[in-house]
């Protein structure tokens, strides 16, 4: 099982004073982007977010582009693109050309995103989120899958078949993976034959755990025709060294969960049917405290637990597990410690010849 770096840039008004500033933040994550890289993780996941009201990075692919340059074997991935706000054939081409200009380490990932704020302003429809977005993903399939290609659908058509250049290193299209938070995009992922990617606190609401959620996931995707699908999960990470640093870490984690709840749909009469779930998840999430914060969203502990929630990760299928370290305020500097720690002391637990744990200490 392979291991990325993972950020969402969250700087939430709710942080108020701490908010960072958002240039100085990005340059960082520059920073900690390239460090990955040599420390050994395998890829890089950056998100798609607008106007400051959670996280302050708005193109996944220039930004990427730019890490592209500075690095040499980490994939690139966005995590994710909220497609109903972009126009699919401008997808297609801006990651084909960012899989050229890294030599083949370009990742898709999407979704439908979950911020109405971030919609309206591009004049998107939240209501139609759902269906925009199946249509979204069958039309960047077709294109990277034929070509030229032509597309006729309710909302998206070419008046002529199109050919898309520049075409991508990776043939027919780079890896393509839809963020999962309901089973609609997991059929959807099956059916189109692409790859999952899970938060684990979603997967454990829907299935009882992202290793249940992995299970389904890859049953569904062989059903409909896919041989060799991928699962990939995200979560918080911190590995401590004493009790005290654990709760730390879970007081962290709440109080970005707390503060990032503003952007969700919380209003049972007001969120779209198809998005109704968040009210849900925001209903727990608001009662939720420090010491219900589990495995489930946060892996932390001394090294052999966080091993031990890994390893489970790894034998329920899971190919990669993407970590976010700065959330809830961490330091570039404490992220940049925290980073080098896990690839010290948890990754080569999962290297190729896996050693056992006491051996290690």
């Amino acid at each position: 099982m392979n291991f990325g770096y993972f950020t969402l840039t969250d700087n939430p008004p709710a942080y108020g004073a701490n908010r960072r500033d958002p240039n100085r933040f990005l340059l960082e994550v520059v920073e900690e982007c390239v460090e990955a890289e040599a420390m050994g993780y395998a890829s890089a996941w950056v998100p798609e977010h607008h106007f400051g009201r959670f996280g302050i990075l708005p193109s996944p692919t220039m930004f990427l582009a730019h890490i592209a340059n500075r690095t040499r074997k980490l994939k690139l991935g966005p995590a994710t693109v909220v497609l109903p706000i972009n126009h699919p054939l401008r997808m297609v081409e801006e990651f084909n050309l960012l899989d050229l200009l890294s030599d083949g380490r370009a990742v898709f990932s999407a979704g439908r995103g979950y911020d109405q704020g971030e919609y309206t302003p591009f004049g998107a429809s939240f209501a139609d989120s759902r269906a925009v977005f199946d249509e979204q993903m069958e039309y960047m399939m077709a294109a990277w899958r034929q070509s030229p290609f032509e597309f006729h659908g309710r909302y998206y058509s070419t008046p002529e078949p199109i050919t898309v250049v520049p075409r991508p290193v990776q043939l027919p299209h780079p890896e393509v993976y839809v963020a999962c938070f309901s089973k609609p995009s997991i059929e959807l992922a099956a059916r189109l034959r692409v790859n999952t990617i899970f938060a684990p606190f979603a997967a454990a609401m829907l299935f009882g755990s992202v290793q249940e959620a992995a299970r389904e996931s890859k049953r569904m995707a062989r059903e409909a025709g896919h041989p060799d699908p991928k699962v990939m999960c995200s979560y918080f990470v911190s590995v401590s060294h004493s009790s005290d640093e654990t709760d730390r870490a879970r007081v962290r984690l709440l109080h970005y969960l707390h503060s990032i709840l503003p952007v969700f749909p919380s209003d049972r009469r007001t969120a779209p049917p198809h998005i109704a779930y968040f009210v849900d998840i925001v209903e727990r999430l608001r009662a939720m405290k420090p010491d219900q914060v589990s495995d489930r969203s946060i892996v932390t502990g001394d090294v052999e637990h966080c091993v031990e929630v890994l390893k489970r990760c790894e034998e329920g299928g899971i190919s990669e597990v993407i970590l976010y370290f700065n959330f809830g305020e961490l330091s570039h500097r404490d992220t940049l410690k925290a980073m080098e720690r896990f690839a010290r002391e948890v990754m080569p637990y999962f290297a190729e010849r896996p050693q056992s744990l006491a051996a290690g200490r």
